[in-house]
């Protein structure tokens, strides 16, 4: 049961998406428009009818096929590290969802408020400081972010804005849920044919932090994928003040704050930690406010950093923010790394 207080809340998704519900005659229908048109449109790009633009720099895509959460935000934030760590100067392009004027461009930094910048791109320029454009046309936004001396862009969630021409794609697969029923919007989740993901240059599975967690948010990884996993260890204080042991929460109940595209997946990560998961689902880029709290019994409130970056006005000490880290193998950055050297050499020293 979820638990959650007044307020607007989750949209669920169709149980048809990832289950053996019967799809409506009508989804069918608009399934078949929309795959015409997404087709039609890419279509247009590789002949040229429409023009794709390159800002001069290595462009990284990051994305998925799916419609909802798979993991893209931690794997953005991974490739900054690790690309800056290697020499680069990386910028991130994005389109800001979330925004409370979608049609501005804005540079997003660490102090943007959620509602100007978007709650992910608050999250990234909180975490890694990188130079960050918000643009609902990526394109502009990573000719910004060159002119501005980044040598590369990444792409935060860009696998279908054909307009901005990319090196390098980079697909991200919730590792349970994968694609579903396999049919496109509305009548399943995929954006794109299945096909489309397989001509990406790297799949990423997302998989389960904990075997133990494997059952309700896990996966395995096939031939030609490269695992992911999203680790947490610790609970950080909104308001401020030294982190907790994500561990000491452990056989206590607590409000488990998510509104992300797959919110089960991060209350499983808390139960495989042996947190007692009182589970609060919300719209993905939900906009908080206090009542949404009035859960009508005070234990410790943990959320995602995305929800948390939304929540500082009015959070109290029992607030926390759980920060995730992406953990690849090593072999994936050594295979990524070797492909941007093919593409533009490595940065100068």
């Amino acid at each position: 049961m979820n638990n959650a207080g007044p307020g607007p809340r989750r949209e669920h998704q169709p149980a048809y998406w990832y289950g053996d519900a019967p799809i409506p005659l009508t989804s069918r229908l608009l399934a078949s428009v929309y795959g015409a048109v997404t087709s039609v449109r890419r279509k247009l790009y590789r002949a040229g009818w429409f023009r794709s633009r390159h800002p001069g720099v290595p462009v990284v895509v990051v994305g998925n096929i799916t419609a909802g959460g798979a993991g893209k935000t931690p794997m953005t934030i991974a490739l900054v590290e690790r690309l800056r760590s290697e020499g680069w100067t990386p910028g991130v392009a994005s389109r800001g969802y979330g925004r409370a004027d979608i049609g501005s461009a804005v540079w997003v930094e660490a102090d943007t408020p959620p509602e100007v910048g978007g709650d992910e791109p608050v999250l990234i320029a909180r975490r890694t400081g990188v130079k960050l454009r918000a643009d609902r046309d990526r394109a502009a936004a990573a000719r910004a972010l060159a002119e501005a001396g980044c040598d590369i862009v990444i792409c935060d969630d860009g696998l279908q804005h054909y307009r901005l021409k990319r090196d390098i794609e980079i697909e991200v697969v919730d590792g349970r849920r994968r694609y579903g029923n396999g049919r496109l919007l509305p009548a399943g989740p995929l954006r794109e044919l299945p096909e489309r993901g397989a001509g990406c240059d790297f799949r990423v599975i997302n998989i389960a932090s904990n075997p133990a967690a494997a059952g309700a948010g896990g996966g395995d990884t096939g031939f030609g994928e490269w695992p992911m996993r999203l680790h947490a260890d610790r609970a950080m204080p909104i308001l401020g003040g030294r982190p907790r042991a994500l561990e000491s929460f452990s056989g206590h109940r607590v409000h488990a704050v998510a509104g992300i595209g797959n919110p089960e997946r991060y209350f499983a990560m808390l139960r495989a930690l042996g947190i007692a998961v009182v589970p609060h689902a919300f719209a993905d880029h939900h906009r908080y406010r206090a009542s949404d709290f009035e859960f009508g019994s005070p234990l410790p409130v943990l959320m995602t950093e995305k929800d948390a970056v939304k929540c500082a006005e009015f959070a109290t000490d029992a607030f926390y923010s759980v920060p995730v880290r992406a953990e690849l193998p090593e072999a994936f950055w050594i295979s990524l790394l070797d492909r941007l050297q093919s593409i533009d050499g490595p940065p100068e020293s």
